[in-house]
C-alpha cells in the first residue's frame, strides 16, 4: 500500500509521541537509577533525554511544514525499581524508535520528501547511537 502524505503526518505524529516518552522516561530513569555503576550510564541518561527532546522539535517542525499539526499526546512508558529494568526498557524504546524511522526514512523516499529523508535519518544515526550506549550499559 502505497504512503499517503495525510499518514507520513499521522505516523510522524506518532513518532513524537514517542519521543515525547522517551525525553520524560530518561528523566525519571536518571534520577531514580541506583548502583555505583550506573553511574556513568546515569549522566547519558540525561543526554539521550536532551536528544530526544530534539528529535521531538525537529520532527515537529516537519509535521507542520507538510501542513499537519504536531501532537501533544504523549505515548505510555513504563517505570522500574530495578535499575537493570530500567535500562532494559529504555533499550526496548530505542529498538521501537529505529524500527518506525527505518519505516518512515522509507516513507518519506517514497514521497519524494528528501529534506524529511534526511533529517529522519540523522534522528536514527542518535537513536542507535542511544542503543549502543545501552548495549554497553547492560552489558
Amino acid at each position: 500500500m502505497a504512503i499517503t502524505k495525510d499518514k507520513l503526518i499521522e505516523e510522524l505524529n506518532k513518532d513524537l509521541e514517542w519521543e515525547y516518552a522517551a525525553a520524560v522516561q530518561y528523566v525519571q530513569h536518571a534520577s531514580v537509577i541506583k548502583g555505583a555503576q550506573y553511574k556513568s550510564i546515569q549522566e547519558e541518561l540525561l543526554i539521550h533525554s536532551q536528544e530526544e527532546m530534539q528529535h521531538a522539535t525537529m520532527i515537529a517542525d516537519q509535521i507542520e511544514f507538510l501542513g499537519g499539526v504536531p501532537t501533544i499526546k504523549i505515548e505510555e512508558r513504563k517505570i522500574s525499581k530495578d535499575s537493570s529494568t530500567m535500562l532494559q526498557q529504555d533499550l526496548e524504546g530505542e529498538d521501537i524508535a529505529i524500527k518506525r524511522y527505518r519505516e518512515r526514512i522509507g516513507q518519506a523516499e517514497e514521497l519524494g520528501e528528501y529534506g524529511l529523508r534526511r533529517i529522519l535519518e540523522d534522528i536514527l544515526i542518535q537513536e542507535e547511537e542511544h542503543k549502543r550506549d545501552l548495549v554497553d550499559a547492560i552489558e
